[in-house]
């Protein structure tokens, strides 16, 4: 099934990081064009940029420099995300600390989607184009180690998600949130070699007894970029180990 994306141009946010640099590689791999967007210079991708996707402006120029360069956008990985330890309970959790996470999780999706999918309306034929938007599997359930402002955030970018896809769908665009579960990442290693109990109290709950690899997520991405998921829009996909649809686990 080589070349799934012969000749299509994609927007990858946040690519810089474990999901973000797996999809770029996967998206070239399939003959993609891959623009890869991240706060700082460095990205993977055909064509890098660094843009502050959290700045209305920047976003509209950075669309705006694709169609130029590249002649057209095809598909758009929303991916761009953090989650600070100040994130915590809602007990603990400053405005400033909860605001920083919206903004960046939340706001940056709203703002590639308005000024992205234009672009992808602008295309040819009855398959314009596919938007990804990253949520969480957080969105769905709920967690007593909360990160309020992060499970906020992604609970607001599935809504999203789903309002865009049944909006754009008989215009020839899909919208389509996608859903990690926990991706070992060297960030999510480094924070549980400090805390070895903090890993296993969230391990138990995977059915599968580990956590997921980027590479993992980035083939969910890609299936959601091709033509081969034309018939799914304002969907919720899961790539998380069974966790979501987890009561008792394995022993």
């Amino acid at each position: 099934m080589a070349g799934r994306l012969e000749g299509k141009v994609a927007v990858v946010t946040g690519a810089a990081g474990g999901i973000g640099a797996a999809t770029v590689e996967a998206f070239r791999r399939e003959g993609a064009t891959v623009v890869g967007v991240d706060l700082l210079d460095g990205a993977p991708g055909d064509l890098t940029l660094a843009v502050d996707v959290t700045e209305e402006f920047a976003v509209q120029q950075m669309f705006g420099r694709v169609a130029e360069e590249l002649g057209h956008i095809d598909i758009l990985f929303n991916n761009a995300g953090i989650s600070p330890d100040d994130d915590a309970s809602v007990l603990d959790t400053t405005l400033e600390a909860w605001q920083r996470v919206q903004d960046v999780n939340l706001k940056s999706v709203f703002l590639c989607c308005k000024h992205g999918i234009p672009h992808l309306l602008a295309n040819d034929g009855p398959h314009r184009g596919s938007v990804i938007n990253t949520a969480s599997f957080v969105a769905v359930m709920g967690a007593a180690t909360s990160q309020i402002s992060y499970t906020a955030s992604k609970g607001g970018v599935l809504a999203l998600s789903r309002e865009l896809g049944v909006e754009f769908a008989r215009r020839g665009v899909r919208v389509n949130a996608l859903c990690p579960g926990p991706v070992d990442t060297p960030l999510l290693r480094e924070l549980f070699a400090k805390d070895p109990e903090r890993a296993a109290r969230r391990l138990v709950h995977v059915p599968m007894g580990r956590f997921g690899t980027a590479e993992e997520i980035a083939n969910g991405v890609l299936f959601l970029a091709s033509d081969e998921s034309s018939f799914m829009t304002a969907a919720t996909f899961l790539v998380d180990g069974g966790i979501a649809g987890a009561y008792v686990t394995p022993e």
